[in-house]
């Protein structure tokens, strides 16, 4: 089983954000993205078969580090962990949900789109956050923004990032790494398509060179 590091963030330059429809894919798509250099996968909770997929990735792809993403409720977070997830995604957070993934044993990335969440989590004891919707909240020059007061917080930015922009999220000394959706073309997961998939994972994972690296 490929072995955690203390953050998410360092686990790769990318982290793909997958939804599944079908759980028969999840085996082929996650062999895929690990053999492209993605290990961290982040299923989330968008679909009925997404508990399904985490127990079949966690049981059968063990070069991958699996976690789920759009947990929303306390629930949520002992179903995930339970299912084998290794990482916890939210888009937001409330104190409730927040200690749920605090006590769950396994690290998260509470979302964040403000100046004040981002210092309501600080004074938390949170150091580690998803920024979302990221091109929608600011982008790269609001993260740049924030680099300055708030040094001590480092953010994986999600939403709007593609292979395009991603670099220049890399480059920031506050950016990790960043999620997105573009290595999983809607026409490959469709066709299985899972060749194309890794050569697109593959060039995802080069953008540790291209912008900076997955501190």
């Amino acid at each position: 089983m490929a072995s955690m590091p203390t953050s998410v963030l360092d686990l790769a330059p990318v982290v793909p954000v997958v939804v599944i429809d079908d759980a028969d894919d999840a085996v082929p798509l996650a062999r895929a993205l690990v053999a492209g250099g993605l290990p961290a996968i982040e299923v989330t909770l968008r679909t009925p078969a997404a508990l399904d997929a985490i127990r079949a990735i966690a049981g059968a792809v063990p070069d991958a580090v699996v976690g789920a993403g759009t947990v929303l409720t306390p629930g949520q977070v002992t179903e995930c962990v339970a299912a084998g997830a290794r990482f916890l995604v939210s888009p937001g957070w409330t104190d409730g949900l927040l200690a749920a993934m605090a006590a769950s044993g396994v690290p998260f990335l509470p979302g964040v789109s403000t100046a004040s969440e981002v210092v309501a989590l600080l004074e938390r004891g949170v150091r580690e956050m998803k920024f979302f919707p990221a091109q929608a909240a600011g982008g790269t020059a609001y993260l740049r923004s924030l680099a300055g007061p708030l040094p001590q917080a480092r953010f994986c930015p999600t939403g709007g990032i593609g292979a395009d922009n991603a670099p220049d999220y890399l480059a920031l000394p506050n950016v990790g790494c960043v999620g997105g959706t573009w290595m999983l073309p809607a026409d490959a997961v469709a066709a299985r398509d899972w060749a194309r998939v890794e050569s697109l994972a593959r060039a995802a994972a080069d953008l540790r060179d291209a912008g900076g690296t997955c501190r």
